[in-house]
């Protein structure tokens, strides 16, 4: 159970490439990285910009772009040069279609009380002034969060409230913890450390993610694009 805007946005992707041509667009660009509970770290590059999102993960040679404006989601792999793209609304419907389907007598999760806590601790984190502010269960720690409001958080939120809303309608029950949460940390600004005490389980699970650089930026619209000589893949679904 994945909570957290910030923990969400590590499991997508990397910047291999920037065009130098196309218009403008004001933006954010955050630099993090991500360590799974062995302390293996990865880094990973956040782009923000007009509701749209890009993910870039150099280790796995991989991107995601996320246009919820444009209903666009598109996965490329730089390595082999080709890409995938589809409509996000109707990638979201398969994903929660997928879900459904495996894991049929899932039950739902009991209902639990999250509150936040304030320690009172503050910290300098990679240059940002951070407070720490706790997320409980049922009066258990389950997150640590060290939050800074030096951050511009306009282009990010944008993208944040929508990624917050995902699968809300086919997992209306399943997502509420985690709006919740991310909720009741807005009032403190945006998260530079992470620490999450639920990762136990899974395979490459991320229970840390630190923010190194934070950057206003203007973005060429070709950011949000897959790059030019790419090809294209159909998934063989969508063959039929």
């Amino acid at each position: 159970m994945k909570r957290k805007t910030q923990l969400f946005l590590g499991w997508l992707i990397p910047l291999l490439i920037m065009v130098t041509h196309g218009k403008a667009l004001a933006g954010m660009v955050v630099e993090q990285v991500m360590k799974d509970k062995d302390g293996s770290p990865s880094k990973a590059v956040l782009y923000f910009s007009d509701y749209q999102f890009r993910t870039d993960h150099a280790e796995g040679g991989l991107s995601t772009i996320m246009d919820f404006k444009g209903d666009r989601l598109v996965m490329i792999d730089h390595r082999s040069k080709n890409y995938v793209e589809v409509k996000l609304s109707q990638w979201e419907k398969e994903i929660a279609k997928q879900l459904k389907k495996e894991f049929p007598g899932m039950k739902k999760p009991k209902e639990t009380k999250i509150s936040v806590r304030r320690t009172g601790r503050t910290a300098v984190i990679n240059g940002f002034s951070t407070e720490q502010v706790e997320i409980l269960a049922d009066n258990e720690r389950i997150e640590e969060d060290w939050m800074t409001r030096d951050v511009e958080m306009k282009e990010m939120e944008k993208v944040m409230d929508r990624v917050a809303q995902g699968f809300s309608k086919d997992f209306r029950h399943e997502m509420k913890e985690g709006r919740e949460i991310y909720e009741k940390l807005k009032p403190y600004g945006f998260p530079i450390l992470v620490k999450d005490y639920t990762t136990s389980y899974g395979l490459g699970a991320i229970d840390r993610v630190e923010v190194k650089k934070v950057e206003k930026r203007e973005l060429k619209d070709d950011v949000f694009l897959p790059p030019a000589g790419y090809q294209r893949i159909i998934p063989e679904s969508r063959k039929k």
